[in-house]
């Protein structure tokens, strides 16, 4: 009998990834936004709308505010690689959540290979991925809509070791001696040995729990 691991209904897959960019008003700012979608997606953004007035921000109820975008399939998947590539295939433990989700946010757009056009400037943006599995399209029905069993939902740790098995299988280049870096720290001497050491004795003296990669 096949085992668990080995069943096609339980294997982990992307499901969409959510970008989203949040400049806090309308205007010419945000209509830049929408065009950094845009040209990262191919795809055309949705404009997000304040819920609350909140007077200390100057935002107003029903302004749009940020703008997202939600891909799926092979283009969801590039646009994640090269987010990861740029957080250096990093990730803490906060950044997943209890449902098996998880996401992360860099500070500049053009770190994704967008060129930079002065008229547009740099924005930051927001990752949010959203793991599912064969079958979890059953809570989405609008007739019939049916309830996910326990034992078939992803719980967190579920997510961290497919990141952990995506990035290392998938995602994670190969130095030209084949060898890897893990962790921050170097199998041999790729000629970033030293930044992983610093960067690994940093993270052990701040204690901050990272799920990157495995030992």
């Amino acid at each position: 009998e096949k085992s668990e691991k080995e069943n096609p209904m339980r294997e982990l897959r992307i499901r969409k990834l959510c970008l989203n960019i949040c400049v806090g008003e309308s205007g010419d700012r945000l209509t830049r936004a929408a065009k950094v979608l845009e040209q990262l997606t191919g795809q055309t953004p949705v404009f997000s709308k304040a819920r609350y007035t909140v007077r200390s921000f100057g935002i107003r109820r029903n302004e749009k505010i940020a703008v997202h975008c939600t891909v799926r399939g092979a283009k969801a998947e590039e646009i994640l690689e090269k987010g990861l590539k740029v957080r250096e295939y990093e990730l803490r433990k906060n950044n997943f959540s209890d449902t098996g989700n998880f996401g992360f946010g860099i500070q500049e757009h053009i770190d994704l290979g967008i060129k930079y056009d002065p008229s547009i400037g740099i924005y930051g943006l927001d990752f949010y991925v959203v793991l599912g599995r064969p079958g979890f399209s059953i809570a989405d029905k609008k007739h019939k809509t049916g309830c996910i069993g326990a034992k078939h939902r992803i719980g967190k740790e579920e997510a961290m070791r497919w990141f952990q098995q995506k990035v290392t299988k998938t995602w994670q280049p190969i130095s030209t001696n084949d060898s890897f870096c893990f962790h921050g720290f170097c199998t041999s001497n790729c000629g970033f040995a030293t930044y992983h050491k610093i960067h690994a004795i940093w993270k052990a003296f701040l204690k901050i729990p990272i799920c990157s990669f495995p030992f």
